[in-house]
């Protein structure tokens, strides 16, 4: 049986579904269409662009750069937060749909996933009939569009999910490789970043052809070990399979960098708050518990430095986790001014079994029980529906 593996990558999703979720609810305009990105707050440091519209590419606007910088070029320019609950809601409506197929979907990201075709070809036909009935399908049904990449093997089908955007489907099958691949620059290649592309120009491979028809062992003078695989990859071969297996992260994090470098203890801890909400939601969405905590903080000379707790039960609400966090942040913190403060959870557990004293009023059970019931809340109506009252701004 042929391998036939596509590669389904949503188009602009984070613009692309904010777009779809404005029209929605009554919004006038497509946002696609205009100007526009989805960014940070502009009055902080962390005001940059996440994504954005075609219209806004074309006038230089670019992704990482900073939301004064793009309004220097785009004055102006429509600026929209960025709605990870929204993002996981659409999400999960595409990988629905394309569950409805075949269980064997790998999923790569957010917006992202590989599919096996193969196994269903008896099925459902042809594969690019196939991927245009479920592009259009994609299109009608969730208002939003999506590359697809045919080949035989993960590699080549993500490298034919990036030929051209958006709302395409390109192949790159094994007799394709050569006409397709080879010609393009090795900047483009899967896997190589922009720092690597100059080690390559400087030994005369310019082209991902190049590469593939390299000798292994004088590329092996400049990459050691990975020569062979990197030639492997400018040639098109990827023996990888696709995993349906779900994805469960090792560890939960979330970093802020604050307005104004501080010390002050009371801000800073405002701010270790605001993070064990947003990582417990995220523990008790996998419903999860942690039994290792860190608090990470950089200096006003970027210097990093964090501290950790294990723990003997596993936690995961917010109180408990801020608990811990002011517990670490107490014993290591040196009153040394501070820009950037984070929380990582690790060490993830099914069950939590709370060992209390007799003399310990708190009743974590029923916090733990209150708490998902606000997330329930939340996911269904909205992030900020209810909210603990320490998060307002007093």
């Amino acid at each position: 049986m042929k391998k036939i593996i596509f590669h389904i990558d949503v188009n602009n999703a984070f613009l692309s579904w904010t777009a779809v979720d404005l029209l929605e609810h009554g919004y006038k305009i497509d946002i696609r269409n205009e100007y526009a990105v989805i960014g940070g707050n502009e009055e902080t440091r962390s005001g940059i662009v996440l994504a954005k519209s075609t219209p806004a590419k074309k006038l230089g606007v670019t992704s990482a750069e900073t939301l004064y910088q793009a309004r220097k070029k785009v004055p102006k320019l429509l600026v929209f937060p960025p709605n990870y609950e929204l993002y996981k809601k659409m999400s999960n409506k595409l990988f629905s749909l394309l569950k409805e197929y075949t269980p064997d979907i790998e999923i790569a990201s957010i917006d992202e996933c590989y599919l096996d075709y193969g196994k269903v070809k008896l099925l459902y036909g042809d594969e690019l009939e196939f991927a245009h009935m479920l592009k259009e399908r994609i299109k009608k049904e969730l208002k939003f569009t999506v590359n697809i990449g045919i080949a035989e093997n993960k590699l080549c089908a993500k490298m034919a999910s990036d030929f051209e955007k958006p709302d395409k489907i390109h192949t790159l099958f094994n007799d394709e490789i050569e006409s397709k691949m080879y010609p393009l620059p090795i900047g483009d290649l899967l896997m190589i970043g922009k720092k690597t592309v100059p080690k390559f120009h400087e030994i005369g491979i310019y082209t991902i052809g190049d590469l593939a028809n390299y000798d292994i062992k004088k590329l092996k003078r400049y990459f050691k070990n990975q020569a062979e695989h990197l030639i492997n990859m400018a040639r098109g071969i990827d023996y990888s399979v696709v995993n349906s297996e779900e994805f469960i992260p090792s560890s939960i994090s979330h970093e802020i960098t604050i307005l104004k470098d501080s010390n002050d203890i009371l801000e800073i801890k405002e701010v270790l708050f605001s993070l064990s909400d947003m990582v417990g939601k995220r523990l008790r969405y996998q419903d999860k518990y942690a039994k290792t905590i860190s608090v990470i903080l950089k200096d006003t000379n970027f210097r990093r430095f964090s501290h950790q707790k294990k723990l003997i039960n596993g936690i995961n609400t917010t109180n408990d986790i801020f608990k811990y966090a002011c517990i670490i942040f107490d014993e290591f913190y040196d009153k040394r001014k501070v820009r950037l403060i984070g929380i990582r959870l690790d060490d993830f557990t099914d069950e939590c079994t709370y060992q209390q004293s007799i003399f310990d009023n708190n009743n974590n059970k029923n916090d733990e029980i209150l708490e998902n019931i606000v997330d329930k809340i939340n996911n269904k109506y909205g992030s900020s529906v209810v909210k603990k009252a320490s998060l307002f701004k007093k």
